[in-house]
């Protein structure tokens, strides 16, 4: 396919057929959104800056500032600068070599935070990023959270989607500043109302009523905080693995479907695979993965580390643990979101 510039490359990402399921279990598709040029958000930084110049909060040559710790970064650092914008990022310490390098590569500034505040490393890059914002007024933030062309951007995700499966059945998604899930979602449910939609989250993060674990090790998914973009109201149940089960769960996606990904694609294979088996066969799930496992090489893809933080168990669940919406969680557990009493579906954060 050809494209006359890198911008306009973004997005046509392919959709497999996975090895898992069919037979008298659903089909699972993966939506391959890791094959954009650095990852999933390219969609998002392309939406985003296009709606911006558009309404003019992002004006000609203006710096774009923004936190990202991953893919967010590197889509704005792509198309910002590629359109003649300077872009700062505000990341922290557990950013990896890979993607910081990645980012100075292609022309952006990179600002690491090194001291974690007491509400996580997400508030103290938030805060250094209001005083960078403060001290450059002309400057536009896309502040990715709460910002409506996130989801919106994909909405051609869902296109794609369609135009290469038709109906889907199920949707399983994991969620960090809730665009990629809720976005597609919405735009997949305007083709199938009865879609059901699924959500896979860390343990330790606070986005569906769970405490803080700041050292949680999961990337990629995950917050300390909880982004105005999560709309429960087109999610239908959450799942959470822990950080041993969504790194067995990342090995096992290559070894067995040959996808070398990040961990936040691991935990979404693990629980589409599930939902097959408790579908019947014509049924249809597609699973987005959202980043590659490059930047994982030193911790998911290297035995020693696994092996040095108790990764490496066999004594793991199969299949998740059913809780009410709200219990605190330690291992794979999943919860309904909404209420068949009161007809009722809870906020994120409750």
């Amino acid at each position: 396919m050809l494209h006359e510039t890198m911008v306009e490359a973004v997005g046509h990402t392919p959709l497999v057929k996975l090895r898992c399921g069919g037979g008298e279990s659903a089909t699972v598709y993966a939506k391959l959104e890791l094959q954009n040029l650095f990852g999933m958000k390219d969609r998002v930084g392309l939406q985003v800056i296009l709606d911006a110049k558009a309404d003019g909060s992002l004006k000609d040559g203006a710096h774009i500032i923004e936190s990202s710790s991953g893919t967010m970064a590197l889509g704005l650092a792509l198309v910002g600068t590629y359109m003649g914008h300077p872009v700062h990022i505000v990341t922290d310490a557990r950013t990896d070599a890979l993607t910081l390098a990645k980012l100075r590569a292609i022309g952006s500034t990179v600002e690491v935070v090194r001291e974690m505040g007491p509400e996580g490393w997400q508030s103290t890059r938030l805060g250094r990023l209001a005083e960078l914002l403060d001290e450059n007024p002309e400057a536009f933030c896309p502040h990715q959270y709460e910002n409506p062309s996130n989801p919106a951007a994909y909405s051609s995700a869902a296109r794609e989607i369609i135009e290469d499966l038709g109906r889907v059945d199920v949707l399983v998604a994991s969620v960090g500043s809730g665009g990629s899930l809720c976005g597609t979602a919405r735009a997949l449910k305007a083709a199938n109302p009865a879609l059901r939609v699924i959500a896979v989250d860390a343990v330790g993060s606070v986005i569906f009523a769970q405490p803080d674990i700041p050292d949680r090790l999961q990337g990629g998914h995950g917050n300390s905080v909880v982004p105005k973009n999560v709309d429960l109201g087109v999610i239908d149940e959450i799942h959470w693995m822990s950080d041993a089960e969504c790194f067995q769960s990342t090995l096992r996606l290559a070894l067995e479907e040959k996808i070398f990904a990040g961990n936040s694609s691991g935990c979404v294979y693990k629980v589409a695979e599930w939902v097959a088996r408790s579908m019947g066969p014509n049924q249809r799930v597609v699973a987005i993965f959202p980043d590659r496992g490059d930047r994982y090489h030193h911790s998911i893809f290297n035995p020693d580390f696994i092996q040095s933080r108790n990764l490496d168990r066999s004594d793991l669940p199969q299949t998740p643990h059913q809780v009410p919406y709200g219990t605190v969680v330690h291992q794979w557990s999943r919860a309904m979101l909404s209420d068949p009493q009161q007809g009722q579906t809870r906020r994120a954060g409750e």
